[in-house]
């Protein structure tokens, strides 16, 4: 039994008590109160909360209050009133939620996160010496309201981001958790088996800070790659040599004619130049941050070495345990380099004159994370001057004759692997353009412009007569 304060005011007393089970003495008549308490409840939950007393004297009032700002404001939100046996709420209309079961036992139908936090039971009788004064006696009781994440997801950071091919690079996957009171527990698997990992309690100051381990460079030591390397760029069909160095972008030497048919296209993949022989070391980073609703926003990041011969095709899988959740809650991705390109050309016949669009629609597999797209026309720039033109389509406005054969090269790559995609373009006559009137934008010069001169001049006559 704890008293917090007792005041006495002209005979009359007034108590303010805060504890589990309270008894108030005055003469022969007594005041007990005692508030049960109550384990964590999810948002949705029917929560009933009880204050218990018991007391010989006349009853005057019960009245519960919603505890905020610390302690420094109490809010009414149901009162009865034992004189006039009647209860009533103190909330809006809109919040009129709750229900009083029976007297001092307050029932919320579908807690919220709002309703969250302390609460507060006054029982008052009338005092018998004076029957004017009120003697309260109080009890309190913590209201904890969970709410499982609503959401999870797992991208990569820093993309879409380039593939290296003579360096190992760090690579960092990052697990998303929104809409979850507490913050959860966030762990990785790979390939179905949870991952030890070396905590990282501050982020890395750059990727580049971290420096690769136990890497062998192709340069030195070409006895060192794998034959399994050796038999993807075989299966990958038109892969490069081992021992042929990477010309720089845009300068690659054209490849002989094709036969399919028209567009035709050809397709390639590129492999790692530098061969990972440990077992990578993850490095594991949790935060967590307050959001206005009430909820966190958990973020778990993953990172190590990329290792393309081992990573590619695996499975890692983001999980949340949550005290709200009853199984595990989990979301996956697999690490895959882009694959068989599917490129489309509109139109699928070009003429002279005509705006052609070259355009990436998607792969022969799910590629993750998202790829980063490069455009070149081999052995020559672009139609509008530059050298490469980044993104998913390349438009070609007003084509003209010149570029008839022209071959452009589309370049796919993610951390995981590249893969070169070359597209011919052929170009048509229109018969609507004669020959050697278009100048070399396509664009319509000779007897059209003759005509659109002699069409000036007769306008002028006629106004001038």
């Amino acid at each position: 039994m704890q008293f917090c304060h007792l005041v006495q005011e002209d005979g009359g007393m007034v108590f303010v008590i805060s504890s589990k089970d309270i008894i108030v003495g005055l003469g022969s008549a007594y005041l007990t109160v005692s508030i049960e308490p109550l384990p964590p409840v999810v948002v949705g939950d029917a929560v009933t909360l009880k204050c218990n007393f018991k007391t010989d004297g006349k009853m005057r009032e019960i009245v519960w209050y919603r505890v905020t700002d610390g302690g420094t404001i109490k809010q009414k939100i149901f009162t009865f009133d034992a004189m006039f046996s009647t209860n009533f709420s103190h909330m809006e209309n809109y919040r009129k939620r709750e229900d009083l079961v029976y007297q001092s036992t307050v029932r919320l139908p579908e807690v919220r996160i709002s309703d969250n936090g302390p609460y507060e039971c006054h029982v008052g009788i009338y005092d018998r010496a004076t029957r004017e004064k009120v003697v309260l006696a109080s009890g309190n009781i913590f209201l904890n309201v969970m709410a499982p994440p609503t959401s999870i997801s797992v991208i990569a950071a820093d993309t879409p981001a380039p593939f290296s091919r003579y360096q190992a690079q760090n690579f960092t996957l990052v697990c998303v958790v929104s809409g979850g009171k507490p913050a959860p527990l966030v762990y990785f698997k790979r390939d179905g088996e949870p991952i030890e990992a070396t905590p990282l309690p501050e982020p890395p100051a750059a990727a580049g800070s971290w420096a690769p381990r136990n890497l062998l460079h192709r340069d030195l030591d070409d006895t060192k790659v794998p034959k399994s390397l050796a038999a993807a760029d075989g299966d990958a069909g038109g892969g490069r040599p081992p021992n042929t160095a990477e010309p720089p972008r845009g300068l690659a030497a054209e490849r002989g004619p094709a036969t399919e048919a028209i567009p035709e296209t050809v397709v390639s993949r590129e492999f790692p130049r530098w061969v990972h022989v440990a077992e990578p070391i993850y490095y594991f980073r949790h935060t967590h941050a307050p959001v206005s609703d009430g909820t966190v926003e958990a973020r778990a990041t993953l990172t190590w070495t990329l290792n393309p011969q081992i990573d590619n095709e695996a499975l890692f899988s983001c999980e949340v345990k949550h005290p709200a959740l009853s199984m595990p809650m989990q979301s996956e991705v697999t690490l895959v380099a882009p694959k068989g390109p599917k490129i489309t050309m509109t139109p699928t016949r070009a003429r002279v004159g005509d705006t052609v669009r070259i355009l990436v629609q998607g792969f022969q597999n799910e590629v993750f994370p998202e790829p980063l797209f490069t455009w070149t026309r081999v052995g020559s720039r672009l139609l509008d001057g530059s050298a490469e033109h980044a993104g998913k389509e390349l438009v070609l406005e007003r084509v003209p004759a010149e570029l008839n054969g022209s071959m452009y090269r589309c370049t796919a790559q993610n951390p995981l692997g590249s893969t070169d995609t070359h597209t011919r373009l052929i170009v048509f006559e229109n018969p609507n353009i004669p020959r050697g009137t278009e100048d070399s934008n396509g664009s319509v010069t000779g007897h059209r412009s003759f005509r659109l001169v002699l069409a000036l001049t007769l306008t002028v006559i006629l106004e001038l007569t």
